[in-house]
């Protein structure tokens, strides 16, 4: 008699309760405490970074959102909050390399793709970015990543200039990886103001 085979697990239970399928995630089972709760928990660099404490994702997504008001600073509250959650599927599937992701291939992208649309649904933003939203995140994205290299990962300013290409002349930033408590604070503060700022923006039509 053939014995049937189990399907594997791919759900990950979230400290909310909340379970989340990665196979098809609901916006009904994301919760912004259990993004914030992650991604202060997962390490940029695979760790690989000096400092008492890792450089985390919800660190870097707080100052990725920042760089990008700086490049645009006419983008609303909604774009804000795009920005902010750019690296949010993170926090289930963790922060994976550059070069890791190019040996996953197309598997990796569609999970990741699925749970980005599921959290933007979940906070009423477009299901998929904007191709120029897009770009000014990348772009943020690119210069944040540029001051991480050199000053926490060991890269030198002619290697990251390669990579992730030069920051605007005269803007700077001073990294200082913060513990996970106070990382995790952070991005949910500014996640409440720029909420806040949306509500606004909606009460005003």
């Amino acid at each position: 008699m053939k014995r049937s085979v189990k399907p594997p697990r791919v759900w990950q239970r979230m400290l909310s309760g909340r379970r989340l399928d990665l196979a098809h995630p609901s916006p009904l089972d994301i919760e912004i405490e259990d993004i914030a709760h992650g991604l202060a928990r997962v390490a940029r660099w695979n760790g690989q970074t000096r400092g008492e404490h890792a450089f985390s994702v919800a660190e870097h997504s707080v100052l990725v959102e920042k760089l990008m008001r700086k490049l645009e600073p006419g983008l609303g509250p909604a774009d804000q909050l795009t920005a902010l959650l750019h690296d949010s599927p993170e926090y289930v599937i963790g922060d994976m390399i550059s070069p890791f992701k190019a040996l996953l291939g197309e598997s990796y992208k569609g999970v990741e793709a699925r749970l980005q649309e599921a959290v933007h649904l979940r906070f009423g933003l477009k299901a998929v970015t904007p191709a120029g939203l897009k770009k000014t995140i990348k772009r943020a994205d690119n210069i944040c990543a540029w001051f991480e290299a050199v000053q926490l990962a060991g890269f030198s300013e002619a290697e990251s200039d390669g990579f992730f290409g030069k920051p605007p002349e005269g803007l700077k930033l001073k990294l200082a990886p913060l513990p996970p408590t106070e990382a995790q604070a952070l991005f949910l503060k500014r996640f409440g103001e720029i909420q806040t700022a949306m509500t606004r923006q909606e009460a005003a039509k």
